[in-house]
């Protein structure tokens, strides 16, 4: 259960990154068909990566499995503190074209921290069918309830859910460490 429950965390954890931007992009004019394909773009992005990177921890981890573990946990910290960190200071504008090539650089924008996640649950040895999926359909959600809350309430919460995500990922990263 303790597992699910973690898993649970990381996959929110994950998925607020595309939320805060998604609820930035509600407030244009992003009809919400376009809307729900960029959320299924981004959630199977979000399987993409952390699946590339659980491959690459299990590779690594059966040469160096004394290690595996704890670079795990400090990689999740150090995401987190940088997610933190630039909810402080970063302001994500979105200077793609939501078509297009545009569309697939966002996607990979928002989901290419969830590559060393991915790499650290391989390192550990995490179950990857039920991670990447869980990943992938977190974030899609989160993503369309971003552009549906941003099309109705404004701003306020972009800043706070990166805020939010990165100290999820601190917590992770350090139960994993300790």
């Amino acid at each position: 259960m303790e597992h699910m429950t973690s898993l649970i965390l990381l996959s929110i954890a994950l998925g607020l990154d595309a939320f805060s931007v998604s609820l930035g992009m509600g407030l244009q004019a992003v009809r919400l068909r376009h809307a729900f394909f960029i959320g299924i773009v981004i959630g199977v992005f979000h399987m993409v990566m952390p699946g590339l990177g659980i491959l690459l921890g299990k590779w690594l981890s059966d040469s160096a499995a004394e290690w595996a573990e704890l670079s795990g946990g400090v990689m999740l910290f150090g995401l987190g503190a940088y997610a933190v960190f630039a909810s402080f200071t970063e302001k994500h504008s979105v200077s793609y074209r939501m078509t297009g090539i545009g569309m697939w650089l966002f996607a990979l924008s928002v989901s290419i921290d969830s590559f060393p996640v991915g790499f650290s649950l391989g390192l550990r040895e995490a179950e990857m069918f039920i991670s990447v999926f869980s990943f992938g359909v977190f974030s899609m959600a989160l993503t369309w309830t971003g552009f549906i809350i941003g099309r109705r309430a404004g701003g306020l919460l972009g800043t706070y859910s990166e805020l939010l995500g990165g100290s999820i990922l601190c917590a992770l990263g350090l139960n994993a460490i300790f």
